[in-house]
Parts: C-alpha cells; sequence; structure tokens
C-alpha cells in the first residue's frame, strides 16, 4: 500500500481538495478537543497537513504514515515540535520506538482508517497508545450500507470503536467536500480510552 501513497507525495500539498478536508478536519477537531499543550499521535499523516495545524496548539506530535515519500515531504517542513515515523503500526514498533512513549493525549487518523487491512486491530493497537482518558478522533468519508469504495458508516464506527475497548464513542458529520456536483459527507467519530 505505501508504495501506492509515494506516487502522491509530491503533489499532494498543493491539491486544494486534500487542503480542504485538512482544514475542515481540524476545525471540527477543536470544536471537539481543546488541543493547547496536548501530545498528539497522526495515525496516516501523510504529507503532514494535519499535523502542521495540530503543531501550532500541541506540545508535541509523532506523524506515523507508511509512505516515505510522504514523510519525507513533511520532515522538509522543518517544524520544530514535530517527530516522524514512516512505518506501519504494529506491536514491535510500540514495544521498540521510544517515539511512542510515553502516551498519547489524543490520537488522530484524518482519512486513514478506511484503508487499513484490519480496522478493529488497528484501533487496539492505537488504543494502546493512548492515555486514560485520552480521546481518539476519526475522519473518513461517509458511506451508506452497502456502498462500494473506502470510508465507513456510522454504524460500522460505533461498532468497531466498541469492540476495540473504547469507551463514549460517538459520530457526526462536520463537514461535505464537493466533487464533481456532488457532496461528499465526511464522517467523525470520537472516542475516549476509558
Amino acid at each position: 500500500m505505501s508504495g501506492s501513497w509515494d506516487e502522491y507525495a509530491a503533489e499532494w500539498d498543493s491539491n486544494e481538495a486534500v487542503i480542504d478536508y485538512a482544514d475542515n478536519a481540524y476545525l471540527a477537531l477543536q470544536n471537539t478537543v481543546q488541543l493547547e499543550g496536548l501530545r498528539i499521535f497522526d495515525f496516516g499523516c501523510g504529507t503532514g497537513l494535519l499535523t502542521e495545524r495540530l503543531s501550532n496548539a500541541a506540545s508535541s506530535v509523532v506523524g506515523l504514515d507508511a509512505s516515505q515519500k510522504m514523510i519525507s515531504v513533511l520532515e522538509n517542513k522543518c517544524l520544530k515540535n514535530v517527530a516522524t515515523i514512516a512505518s506501519e503500526l504494529d506491536q514491535d514498533l510500540i514495544k521498540n520506538n521510544n517515539l511512542l512513549s510515553p502516551k498519547f493525549d489524543l490520537v488522530v487518523a484524518s482519512s486513514a482508517l478506511a484503508f487499513v487491512p484490519d480496522y478493529v486491530k488497528t484501533l487496539r493497537l492505537l488504543k494502546q497508545l493512548l492515555n486514560k482518558g485520552g480521546c481518539l478522533v476519526q475522519w473518513d468519508w461517509l458511506k451508506e450500507e452497502g456502498d462500494e469504495g473506502y470510508g465507513f458508516t456510522e454504524q460500522q464506527i460505533k461498532s468497531a470503536l466498541t469492540e476495540a475497548g473504547f469507551a463514549e464513542c460517538s459520530t457526526s458529520v462536520p463537514f461535505s467536500l464537493q466533487s464533481e456536483g456532488s457532496a461528499l459527507d465526511v464522517l467523525m467519530g470520537v472516542a475516549k480510552n476509558g
């Protein structure tokens, strides 16, 4: 999967739809979580469009992406309180990478979790990275039951978050983006590490 994302890295930050998505996700996040001084993990951070915005308020941000080329674009932004990891997330990485400890106050995943091979397993890994009372926030395309393509239904997100052991799971549709004359809704899932 990471190889195919490498192809998009050079042009990613000039894609207006991608910039709009990051801007809207950040606004929705500001309305949900008090960001000042938090230690934040950005899962599937890509070139760091959301990471950049987070870094202004956070004490520190660790961005992880499987695409080395995406991570290279982020590293070239030289954000002082941002560290990066070019890797898939797995148990060994959590155990052995010192950037992943101490734990995080907030984990964000912007248009990333619909692309992982095992959604619930990935949520369980992300939960391990959170402090008790910490929050996970994800954004993905809203799908209706039976729709094809990447994204989730509200029920899929709530069920997966619950199955992964999160508490206080909720979903909302904080924004939509226009594409070829129609509006695409973005679904936000929020859960606490109880």
